[in-house]
């Protein structure tokens, strides 16, 4: 299975939570009495953190946020509560370790706690997608003390359970200098980067920059790293399906005009991607099976796609380290392949909406490793299930946001022998008056699976 070389760190932020908790801890966490003038320690939650730094519009305000179809959640004042305390996580990644949204009495089982954590080393380098609040002041190191306390006391609606004063604390949750990756010593890796660059005040910036990996030889790769500046909402690296048709070598290319229009020279650019590697979290290390590695060809170039959100009214830089660790080629018992399969049989009637399901067999074993989506702005939800063998019909992904699929890492790799596959169950929802097919264009579609597998 893929590892993640993160060590589990569990109560500590960092050495400033300890200062924080040791004061407070003068005051009892839970009271005996609660005084029935004063606010519930949910109250206080919803009010000093939730309506503030997540119940914002386009985020967690409303069913009509324009990410509400990825997250499902509404933290707004009188339904928060209720969608957070003993709710099952809609995270693939959260769900997989048995995390619900809040799980009363235990803050490391509660998806809510992990997500205001920027240092995803924290939960053993899992990754549980963007921390939040996405594009936003972190919240500080009191405040997610506050929500600890509050989960691990019972997360109850009333009562005071938790000190107030924590929430008065304004020590930052993480460093405000940000600290370059360390490329991989010589002879042992290549490090690529996507330059600083800026992200307007109230914007959201997204682009793309073709660069040289700097291999003159073909390498294998078994292991990648990631850092990114706050407010990233994620990074991938991409391989090209047609090595004729690339765009130019470091330029930047932007998806959003300033006027926020979808710039389409861009989009045409993206039809030729086919994925290689990437994170949700500002940090990630991901490192495959021993004896595994991706083969790299000879003077390679990859696509750096870099994503940040900014919320604030303020301009915010981002920037991104994208580390390759090779092995020597005999040190390779299995090389890794790029999975992808698309279905180029689509039709789309007008004002329809519709599934279109589609099944790719494979004609030796092989073991999935990783597994993730892509369709254009018509697709509303993107399923993919196990077709024969024990496990048939089960299903091992989905995803509902077309820009930004979810991407699955398997702790143990999805076995097929020859003969069984996996089918995609893709949702589409035409509200345009023209049938709309497979195509390259933003304005045609796709439903295509990627990932990674190896051959048995």
């Amino acid at each position: 299975m893929i590892q993640m070389n993160a060590t589990l760190q569990t109560w500590i932020l960092s050495g400033a939570v300890l200062a924080v908790a040791f004061a407070s801890c003068q005051k009892p966490a839970v009271d005996g009495v609660t005084d029935p003038k004063d606010r519930s320690s949910f109250q206080l939650l919803q009010q000093r953190i939730l309506t503030p730094s997540c119940a914002t519009a386009g985020c967690h305000a409303s069913q009509q946020d324009n990410m509400f179809t990825q997250h499902g959640l509404v933290l707004a004042e009188g339904v928060a509560y209720n969608n957070l305390v003993n709710v099952a996580a809609k995270n693939t990644s959260a769900k997989e370790d048995g995390l619900l949204r809040v799980k009363p009495f235990n803050s490391l089982q509660s998806l809510l706690y992990h997500k205001l954590i920027v240092d995803n080393s924290h939960h053993s380098g899992k990754s549980y997608g963007s921390p939040m609040p996405l594009g936003r002041d972190l919240l500080s190191v009191g405040q997610i003390e506050f929500v600890r306390r509050w989960i691990e006391a019972g997360a109850p609606r009333e009562g005071s359970v938790v000190d107030e004063k924590l929430l008065d604390d304004k020590t930052p949750s993480v460093s405000a200098d940000f600290e370059p990756l360390p490329a991989p010593a010589s002879g042992q890796g290549f490090q690529m980067n996507v330059s600083l660059f800026d992200v307007a005040p109230n914007f959201e910036r997204e682009i793309f920059v073709r660069k040289a990996v700097g291999n003159t030889q073909e390498i294998y790769v078994n292991r990648f790293q990631v850092k990114m500046r706050n407010s990233s909402h994620h990074f991938v690296a991409y391989n090209f399906r047609n090595n004729v048709l690339l765009p130019a070598m470091n330029e930047i290319r932007d998806l959003r005009n300033p006027d926020n229009s979808v710039n389409l020279a861009t989009v045409l650019s993206m039809q030729n991607h086919v994925y290689f590697a990437g994170s949700q979290t500002p940090t990630a290390d991901f490192i495959f099976p021993e004896g595994m590695a991706l083969r790299v060809p000879a003077n390679a170039t990859i696509d750096l796609n870099s994503h940040y959100v900014n919320k604030t009214n303020a301009p915010i830089k981002g920037e991104v380290y994208f580390n390759l660790f090779t092995i020597d080629k005999s040190k390779v018992q299995r090389v890794v392949q790029t999975l992808d399969w698309g279905n180029t049989s689509l039709t789309i009637p007008a004002k329809t909406r519709l599934t279109l399901s589609k099944l790719f067999s494979v004609d030796k074993p092989v073991k999935i490793l990783v597994l993730t989506s892509h369709t254009h702005k018509l697709g509303e939800k993107f399923i993919i299930r196990i077709k024969g063998g024990p496990r048939d019909n089960e299903v091992v992904y989905e995803s509902t946001n077309w820009e930004h699929p979810e991407t699955v890492i398997f702790k143990t790799p999805i076995s097929l022998n020859k003969g069984e596959g996996l089918m995609s169950e893709i949702t589409y929802n035409n509200t345009t008056s023209q049938t709309v097919r497979f195509g390259l264009t933003s304005e045609d579609e796709m439903g295509i699976i990627f990932g990674y597998y190896y051959e048995e």
